[in-house]
């Protein structure tokens, strides 16, 4: 599929009188928390994640259960590419099967979490850099829910998507992410999901079954990445295409890099990074996975 494909583009809603009312009760409901909500990354990998129980899937159950009960869920996926800014605003988002060639089985699933247009209302309202436009038509995709369903299986937590706009630098979207800090004061748990080595086209098919394999350039890439997470060196990250030249293979598009940038713009400065499902898969791809938090 051509990358053009993935740019949807819609127009935004217009908050009522009577959505303000709405906002306002949803805002009370959710106290001010004397700790935040951690934040995460998740390298989330192949559609299949999402029903297979391996490594990386498990680990995303594990971390769930490690972290405090959120009252909602804002994901910024990487199969949501738009023009402008939109974040989820329906009740019940569908289930997006955004892939092909994958077994029947996975097309069957459903993940029936609701949404929470108060709370896509409240998430506008904080960010005040750009136009956030209320989406009632797109849902969750496989950036989503593959991981989600996996962390909250029943299904009762509220989830919402909020896009990439496509058309806007890596400093964009770390500067809009710190617009998103009270959420984390009332229990939102904000998840960035991507890679951060993504490179389909130089995949080592051949290679699959093996974890932890991967190109000179891939393993470089892999490190790099960790080492300035961990030294908090968040301008190098942004200006990532200056760190090596291994970067445009490791980067070939930054459509699964940006939402790592709505993770760090949200960390806190005494927040060290926690990082798990640390693997290179399949040469040209990485599952690691950071929170903090």
């Amino acid at each position: 599929m051509k990358r053009k494909n993935f740019i949807y583009t819609i127009t935004g809603g217009l908050l009522s009188m009577s959505g303000l009312a709405t906002f306002k009760k949803f805002t009370d409901d959710l106290s001010e928390q004397d700790v935040l909500m951690p934040v995460l990354f998740i390298g989330h990998g192949s559609p299949m994640n999402g029903i297979e129980n391996n490594e990386f899937s498990l680990q995303w159950e594990k971390t769930a259960k490690e972290l405090p009960i959120p009252k909602a869920v804002l994901v910024v996926s990487a199969h949501w590419l738009t023009n402008g800014t939109y974040i989820t605003a329906m009740d019940r988002p569908k289930t997006i099967h955004d892939f092909g060639g994958f077994p029947q089985e996975l097309f069957d699933v459903q993940y029936p979490a609701p949404g929470n247009s108060q709370l896509a209302l409240e998430t506008k309202e904080l960010i005040i850099s750009t136009n956030v436009g209320l989406n009632h038509d797109w849902g969750l995709d496989h950036g989503a829910w593959t991981v989600v369903r996996r962390m909250y299986p029943d299904a009762t937590i509220p989830v919402l998507q909020l896009s990439i706009d496509y058309s806007k630098p890596a400093s964009y979207h770390y500067s809009l992410a710190k617009e998103l800090v009270a959420l984390r004061k009332k229990g939102v748990l904000i998840i960035g999901s991507g890679n951060m080595v993504h490179n389909l086209r130089m995949v080592a098919w051949d290679k699959l079954d093996k974890p932890g394999f991967g190109y000179d350039w891939a393993i470089e890439m892999h490190e790099l990445f960790k080492k300035k997470i961990a030294d908090g060196d968040h301008q190098a990250l942004i200006n990532y295409e200056t760190l090596s030249k291994s970067v445009k293979l490791a980067i070939p598009t930054p459509d699964h890099y940006y939402p790592l940038m709505y993770t760090l713009g949200l960390q806190n400065k005494n927040e060290q990074p926690v990082f798990f499902n640390d693997k290179l898969v399949a040469g040209s791809l990485n599952m690691t996975s950071v929170k903090f938090g």
